[in-house]
């Protein structure tokens, strides 16, 4: 029953809200690691995603996928690259279609379930390493659950272990979620983001992308149903958010998972906390520490790694010499 009951995020009782968790971590400057090496690959439908890998001569590399309108050289990427370097891991980091180098070339972006991208990067390290850990953040992590548990057989053989923090895992409540007066801050800037890329994309390609009263979309839902969901195939916002919410593959993850969620964080409705799948699957591991707000979890007094890079060390770091992962020592339990 691998629901984590203890964890050992202790939040400061003087930033103990879960907006301040979230804004105050993101502030800090990330340590230092060295500078990433580039390279770009193509993708089977005539596209490319920009990788940024940092390299030790490890044997294991760990592959980091960002949240939201981040990116391979994001703050907290930057964090947890170097943690994974200073514990024994090469870093691949990779930054979802748009937001990369250089714009995309197709009139499609990223979204939360677009795993095939997630594959081929994947498919990529392979070529190098033969072990093989993942870690997700935000919507990376609702990419990686997702990866992991839509096609299992399928499923990379030389992944080890998987760690993901403050994920959406049910997007339609989490959507509503960020669409309440309280999280108003974070869904302007998310949008007012977003909006920008359509409008990119409208310069490629105006006959595909209409952007009249763009300025209007002011919720996720308004802007899933208007852009993501026609360009990717889906019906409507409901039916992007149903098909591509990974809590509905949590039950067949085989490969030891770990999902870190705050239950203070601002972003995620009580469904996006799976309980039941934890219990009901030895790999899958559930940690719902009682702060750290959105991939926030900074550690206190602020000095060294944040806890969530310690925590995803620890626990991809369960993986032996012959990158088996014991199940006992992954949950932190006795």
């Amino acid at each position: 029953m691998p629901v984590i009951e203890h964890s050992t995020h202790r939040p400061s009782r003087l930033f103990n809200s879960g907006h301040w968790q979230t804004i105050w971590p993101a502030l800090w400057p990330p340590p230092a690691a060295p500078p990433p090496e580039p390279e770009r690959i193509p993708t089977e439908d005539g596209d490319f995603l920009d990788l940024d890998w940092r390299r030790s001569g490890n044997r294991r590399v760990a592959v980091i996928s960002h949240g939201l309108e981040g990116s391979s050289r994001a703050g907290y990427v930057r964090g947890m690259a170097a943690a994974l370097l200073h514990a024994g891991w090469d870093v691949l980091a990779w930054s979802f279609r748009g937001c990369g180098r250089d714009p995309n070339l197709l009139p499609i972006l990223y979204h939360s379930g677009k795993t095939d991208d997630l594959r081929q990067v994947i498919a990529r390290a392979a070529r190098d390493y033969s072990g093989l850990g993942l870690v997700g953040f935000s919507l990376g992590g609702n990419l990686t659950l997702k990866y992991l548990g839509e096609a299992p057989d399928a499923v990379e053989p030389g992944i080890a272990a998987a760690v993901t923090f403050s994920v959406p895992c049910d997007l339609e409540a989490a959507a509503r979620r960020l669409a309440q007066p309280s999280n108003r801050l974070y869904n302007q800037r998310f949008l007012r983001s977003l909006r920008g890329k359509v409008r990119e994309k409208a310069r490629q390609f105006p006959e595909r992308i209409d952007t009249r009263d763009l300025r209007r979309v002011r919720t996720f839902r308004a802007f899933d149903d208007r852009y993501t969901a026609p360009l990717h195939g889906f019906r409507d916002a409901v039916d992007y958010w149903k098909q591509c919410g990974s809590r509905q593959f949590l039950p067949a993850i085989h490969v030891p998972t770990l999902l870190v969620n705050a239950r203070n964080d601002p972003f995620l409705a009580p469904e996006c906390f799976p309980f039941r799948e934890a219990e009901d699957n030895p790999a899958f591991y559930l940690e719902t520490p009682p702060g750290g707000g959105h991939v926030g979890f900074a550690s206190f007094p602020p000095r060294g790694p944040r806890w969530s890079e310690r925590r995803a060390v620890e626990f991809l770091n369960t993986v032996k010499p012959d990158l088996k992962c014991e199940r006992g020592e992954a949950s932190g339990q006795e």
